[in-house]
């Protein structure tokens, strides 16, 4: 059975070298690497949990005999749990693991650091209650922790989004103060976060943001997951943003024509009139 896994030995080991690779992501290349690598680590973690689930604890440990390493060594990294969904499935990966009835010392053991492991998951993204200093300051402030937090990204679009102009209208008399590679690094960082809604903003100022180089400088895989979610109606962006990415990625804009002609073939149009409408709303014709 071990050989019909939908989880190959060899991508388990994948990423299990790069969790190590990756450790705490202290350093800016690791939480680089982390960025561009969440989307195909969550349809990893995808297929480990439909493995799990209809194994059990202990053959799925019998099947993947460091799953306990790789899991543990991702549950304790933030630019990986730091996204809902990877903290999601990572959970849903643990239960699997958890045993209901343990029979030996091995399995009670296994279930308290399953236990920990959750309860940090649980607690990793809330200011935590007993760190009295910050519950102070942000009281102080008038602030739930949600409210605090939403307050801090918002500020920190908004941050980037002026700096970002800033620089692209300085850029003629090269006196700009973000450089192509910052730029680069500003849109992996955006990657695994392009859904939220307060991210919006500089999703359209870094698809409108050109700089002085001749080279591309936006990351191709930020472009991409901008563009899939576009399709999937997950973003709403302006025509402005849509057609620069476009023009500056081509692969997006085949997709785009792609996706417009399997809509078409898929839905039942009953009119010439609907064909016009669902041409129109792709912004192709306009593009």
């Amino acid at each position: 059975m071990a050989q019909d896994t939908t989880v190959p030995k060899l991508n388990f080991e994948y990423w299990l070298d790069k969790a190590i690779e990756w450790g705490q992501a202290t350093t800016l290349e690791s939480q680089k690497d982390v960025c561009l690598h969440l989307p195909q680590l969550q349809e990893f973690l995808r297929q480990l949990y439909e493995n799990l689930k209809d194994v059990g604890s202990t053959v799925a440990i019998q099947q993947f005999p460091l799953i306990g390493q790789l899991l543990g060594r991702l549950c304790w990294n933030p630019f990986v749990i730091g996204y809902d969904e990877s903290q999601k499935i990572l959970m849903w990966c643990l239960c699997c693991l958890y045993s209901s009835e343990p029979q030996n010392p091995v399995e009670l053991k296994a279930n308290s650091w399953i236990r920990s492991l959750l309860c940090h998951l649980l607690s990793s993204s809330k200011w935590e209650s007993n760190e009295a200093e910050t519950s102070s300051f942000i009281s102080n402030l008038g602030y739930t922790s949600a409210d605090y937090y939403c307050h801090l990204v918002k500020s920190m679009v908004f941050s980037l989004v002026t700096e970002l102009r800033e620089n692209q209208f300085n850029g003629l008399n090269n006196q700009g103060s973000l450089s192509a590679s910052d730029v680069n690094a500003v849109s992996v960082f955006c990657i695994p976060l392009i859904t939220l809604p307060d991210l919006t903003p500089l999703l359209e100022t870094l698809l409108l943001y050109h700089g002085g180089s001749s080279k591309e400088i936006l990351c191709p895989e930020f472009l991409e997951a901008v563009n899939e979610a576009f399709l999937k109606k997950k973003i709403s962006l302006p025509e402005s943003a849509v057609f620069s990415l476009w023009l500056r990625h081509l692969p997006s804009l085949e997709k785009a024509t792609l996706h417009l002609l399997d809509q078409l073939v898929s839905i039942q149009l009953n009119s010439l009139e609907e064909v016009a409408c669902v041409i129109k709303d792709s912004l192709l014709v306009r593009a």
